[in-house]
């Protein structure tokens, strides 16, 4: 492979990853309209309810039974950086913490010491379709972190830096920083992570970006900052065909592992809007042992966190079911464990078509 590309890989679900990322995800379920209960006025017949991953009819119940989504479940040991691009997350947890965030919006949550969280996705619209699109991505913590308090963070999507850069008269490449500043471009200033996550440390060099190329367009990826001290770079072509990245051409959709000391051209040579996904991080560099919902440093680890979830459950579950929607309200909010809110009405960021 050439320079800067040091591999490209098939796109799975899960996508790859490398570390310090455990885990990428990329759901888009173009969902029929609502029945009025959250769910598809659909059949689902041919869906696996209650382990739904078959993509049958174009769209998946995943665990949920009646509502899409993810009921109640717990982690230990990393983070949960969810992205969301169309559609609405309605979030629980059992520090009592509630959400409804989309179309744009992040939530970075701090699993920590342990916690349990529902993450549904809830159909509002009953005259029409209800698309979602989402990345879910896994951040580790180092030994030292895995046992911080848990805690999320909002990143409304009118707060996130979105760059449009280019000739204004031309095509145009859209940069959404969820994590990272671009260097190059001092104006940018990302949001702060929470503040036991490995992405908090400036040496980690941790970068979450979207790339969206008009047709036409080209834009040179900068080099990573932190290149010299072992920042690996993954870039993941998900929409859009063909591109040209570095002089590669790139007709099928991939992960692309990259130099993160060279500057990549991007290209897009398709008559659609060409889509990427960048993750970036300097190693962690610790061992990773991980069964399901826990990601620890030990097996020993793993062994107790079973443990401390069967005699404590991670505080309790104070819901009254195990897949929580919060109404019909299309306002975004988010209520905190302390108590404090914060509302914002409905997502008026979302991705072009």
């Amino acid at each position: 492979m050439s320079a800067p590309i040091l591999e490209v890989l098939p796109l799975g679900f899960p996508w790859v990853t490398f570390d310090p990322f455990l885990f990428c995800v990329y759901h888009d379920d173009p969902y029929p309209k609502a029945n009025g209960r959250f769910g598809p006025a659909a059949s689902l017949a041919g869906h696996a309810i209650g382990q739904d991953f078959q993509n049958a009819d174009g769209w998946r119940m995943y665990h949920g039974r009646e509502v899409p989504g993810f009921p109640g479940h717990p982690h230990r040991g990393f983070e949960t950086v969810t992205v969301v691009r169309r559609g609405l997350v309605d979030h629980s947890d059992s520090l009592g913490a509630a959400a409804r965030y989309g179309g744009g919006d992040t939530q970075w949550l701090t699993a920590g010491a342990g916690v349990v969280h529902a993450e549904m996705f809830p159909l509002l619209d009953t005259d029409g379709p209800n698309p979602l699109e989402l990345f879910q991505i896994w951040l580790n913590l180092p030994a030292r972190r895995k046992f911080a308090p848990p805690h999320f963070t909002m990143f409304w999507g009118e707060d996130i830096p979105r760059l449009r850069l280019g000739d204004a008269s031309g095509p145009q490449t859209e940069l959404v920083c969820v994590a990272g500043a671009v260097p190059g471009q001092p104006a940018t200033t990302p949001l702060a992570p929470p503040p036991d996550s490995w992405a908090s440390q400036p040496e980690a060099d941790i970068a979450i970006w979207t790339l969206r190329l008009d047709p036409g367009a080209r834009w040179t990826l900068p080099p990573a900052a932190g290149a010299a001290s072992g920042t690996r770079r993954c870039l993941y072509f998900f929409a859009g065909s063909p591109v040209r990245v570095g002089g590669h051409l790139q007709s099928d959709h991939a992960a692309l592992v990259l130099d993160a000391g060279a500057a990549v051209e991007l290209v897009n040579e398709g008559d659609k809007p060409a889509e990427f996904l960048l993750l970036q991080g300097r190693p962690i560099g610790e061992p990773v042992v991980q069964y399901g919902p826990f990601v620890m440093n030990t097996e020993a680890e793993v062994r107790q966190a079973f443990a401390d979830y069967r005699s404590t459950q991670f505080g309790g579950w104070p819901w009254g079911d195990m897949a929580p929607v919060h109404g019909a309200d299309p306002g975004r909010f988010a209520r905190h464990a302390d108590g404090s809110e914060e509302r914002r009405g409905p997502a008026s960021v979302a991705v072009s078509d």
